[in-house]
Order: C-alpha cells, then structure tokens, then sequence
C-alpha cells in the first residue's frame, strides 16, 4: 500500500509540511516499514506561500514593504522550485494581524505594500505570480498596490489621490502608461474563494467592512467609493468589474488586480493543484491522509481537504480527514468525497493548551488510524 500525505496547515500552530510530517510519524510509528509520501498543501489563503515552497522544494525571500498603516514592516514571498513562479499572500503586506485594533480602518489603510512585493517578484525575472489575497485590512480595490507599480491615479488637479478607500472618491483619472514595463511578460493568477461582487449588499465594503474596524457610516461611504471607481474603470477601459466574481475579495483587491494587471481570478485550491501537478501525485496511491484546523461544513467551499477528496474520488482513492476540531456540520464533506473523518482533541482545552501537544497528537491519531485500517487484515476478518 502507497499512502500520500497531503494536509493543509493548522493555522496557528503547524504549517502544512508539519502536519504531514507528523501524520507520516504515526503512520511509521505503525508501520516503519510503510511507503508514505508527503505534499504540504493550501488553497490560496493563508499558508499558501510556505506550502508551495516547500512542495516544490523553492525559497523564501523577505523584503521590507510599507504596511496597511503606511508604516514599514517585513513580508515575505516565495519563489518556487522552477524559479520561474513567485507566489505571494496579499496579508503578508497588508493584512489584518499587522495592525493592532486601534488602527483597524479601511478608509485609510492601503494595499501598496502588496504592489511593492508584486514589484520585488518581478526582479527575479518570473513568469508567473500566484497572488493569495485573504486576510486583508483594506478597501481600497488594490489602488495602493497599482500605485507601487507605477500606475498614477489622480484626482480633478492631476494629484496622486491618498492612501486608503476612503480616498477612491477623489479619482478622476487612472493613467496606467507609467506601470512597470515587466508586468507585460508575467501571467499572474489571484487565488480567490469568494464571489463576493465589488459593491452593494454582498459587496467588500458590506460583507467584511466591519471586521476591517469600519462602522456602519465608514461602510456607506467605502461602498459608495468602489461604485465610483467601477464607473470610471468602466468608462476608460470598459471594464464592468462588479460582474466578475470575486471582485469585492480583499477589500476590492480581486477588481484591482484585474483592472489594473489584467490577472485571472481563480479558486486557490485550482492554482495549487497546477503548480503542484496533483493529478500525476495520486498516480498509485491507494490512499490519502490530509487536513486542515477546522473541518465544517463551509470546507466544502473551496478548502484543502475536500479539494484532494474530490480529485481522489475520481481515482476512487479512500481519504482520511485529520483536524484539530470538528464542527456539527462536519457530515458535509462526506459527501464530496472524504471517506472518514477524526478530530486530534482527546479532552476538553484551552487552544493555548492543545496547541503545545498538537504534534503529538496528530502522530497518536494517525498512528490508531492506521491501526484501525489493517484490523481487517490483521484479524482475518471476512
């Protein structure tokens, strides 16, 4: 029997390549004598450069980037195996953790860093950016990150318009002559798992305003401000950017980047599934262990687990499911392909607690998995 092990990280606590490290630890602890595979997986959010990287056996490179405050902070981002793709996650720039909760503010919080980390990439002569834009702390449809590249977007007076989504009213003009020449060559894919129009009730400002610390006015006046920038994105390049699922994911970033870079928006489970070429990973595999922090019903949208499950269900290959908590509404994704699934918890805790004994925990579970598995055999069983 040929086992792969390919999990999604436990954010918070173990990157994906952890996890499968400590899966296949269970699994020899059983069985040392069993042929196990690893791939560290991700699906475009967060964990997806360190799990590309060490999938394709790539580096990491950390820069120093303005931050969602316009303060200074290190990012970093990977070039992958082939030294022909840069992968970079939009939070590692500009997302929400980097700032503390009284400077949470969309209407003034910028992308740019993002854009500087897009023009560090594109220093390493790539062909390809892959681009994971969740986590982020703006609404300023990715203007910030188009200005780092160049692109001058000006207000009535031919002024540079302000940092932040609060700002988008002002723009006038968008002048994309002086962007960086090297954009031309590269294909760059956005990693995207929402469908979340750029406006209206289900879009950026609405939908996740809030938890970027804008309240209710903030959130009127940003959606009012990505209307208006749709209007003129659609009046210079006749692009209607609300009819693009997606649009509205990271504050407007999915739009940005279509409108300014011409990017392709795609789930992130897809893109890494490319890169990787996991459809010639499972080619004798009997069976899958994979995972991820929370398996629920919304990991049927586009996560790890159900990704593999779905592609492993075509090659009628059983996957095991291993996370560190399991929600009620878990029974979805045995629908999807997903043979079986177990929570690493043995006791009631605190995260804090169970973090500290989570690789021991998921070796203990793989390793009775595995012993579950070969009772059939081990007792003649009919």
């Amino acid at each position: 029997m040929k086992i792969l092990v390919a999990p999604d990280s436990f954010k918070g606590s173990l990157t994906a390549l952890e996890v499968a490290e400590n899966i296949k630890k269970g699994i020899l602890a059983y069985n040392s004598e069993q042929d196990v595979d690893l791939l560290p997986l991700a699906d475009g959010g967060e964990g997806t450069v360190q799990a590309l990287v060490d999938a394709t056996e790539g580096k990491i490179i950390t820069e120093q980037v303005t931050g969602p405050a316009g303060n200074q902070v290190k990012a970093e981002f990977g070039i992958l195996g082939d030294n022909k793709t840069a992968v970079i996650e939009m939070a590692a720039a500009s997302g929400l953790p980097l700032l503390a909760k009284s400077d949470q503010n969309p209407l003034w919080t910028t992308t740019y860093g993002t854009g500087e980390l897009i023009s560090a990439a594109l220093t390493h002569q790539v062909e390809k950016i892959i681009i994971g834009i969740g986590g982020s702390a703006t609404n300023d449809a990715g203007a910030g990150m188009a200005q780092a590249l160049g692109a001058k977007l000006l207000d009535k007076k031919g002024e540079e318009i302000g940092f932040g989504g609060g700002n988008l009213n002002q723009l006038a003009e968008i002048d994309l002559s002086s962007l960086d020449p090297a954009l031309a060559e590269v294909e760059i894919l956005v990693a995207c798992d929402v469908d979340n129009p750029l406006f209206g009730k289900q879009g950026a400002a609405y939908v996740y305003g809030p938890q970027k610390g804008a309240d209710q006015a903030a959130v009127k006046i940003l959606d009012q401000n990505l209307r208006h920038f749709n209007r003129l994105v659609k009046k210079q390049f006749g692009k209607d950017l609300n009819k693009i699922a997606g649009a509205g994911a990271a504050g407007g970033l999915g739009a940005g980047l279509v409108a300014f870079l011409g990017a392709e928006l795609k789930p992130g489970i897809d893109i890494v599934f490319e890169q990787i070429d996991f459809e010639s990973r499972l080619q004798e595999i009997d069976l899958i262990f994979t995972g991820e922090g929370q398996l629920d019903g919304q990991s049927i949208h586009g996560k790890t687990p159900v990704g593999v499950a779905r592609q492993a269900k075509l090659h009628k290959i059983p996957v095991i499911a291993i996370a560190g908590t399991v929600a009620e509404d878990a029974a979805a994704v045995l629908e999807v392909g997903i043979t079986a699934y177990f929570s690493i918890i043995n006791q009631p805790a605190q995260f804090e607690e169970i973090k500290q004994y989570t690789p021991a925990l998921i070796e203990s579970l793989a390793a009775q998995i595995m012993r579950t598995i070969n009772i059939r055999n081990e007792f003649k069983l009919n």
